[in-house]
């Protein structure tokens, strides 16, 4: 049985590439949210699916944002702003 592919060469340009997309894809599912109505019974699940979509989309933003190294100078005190 195949495994998984641990280990990938993905520059900076990529992950950037990979979060443009996400967030245009959250643009997109947002905007599709809207054009449907709470009220409308016939719509309940297709919000369902949308919203979920919508969590995952973002959990996923989270994670390639938290594996992220930001700035810190090594030799003096960090100070923001």
């Amino acid at each position: 049985m195949p495994s998984y592919n641990r280990k990938f060469d993905l520059s900076i340009a990529d992950i950037d590439m990979i979060e443009e997309a996400l967030r245009a894809r959250g643009r997109e599912l947002c905007g599709m949210r809207r054009a449907l109505h709470d009220e409308n019974p016939a719509h309940m699940e297709s919000i369902r699916v949308l919203e979920q979509d919508q969590r995952e989309n973002e959990a996923l933003l989270g994670r390639l944002h938290d594996q992220k190294i930001f700035y810190r100078p090594k030799t003096s005190v960090y100070v923001s702003g």
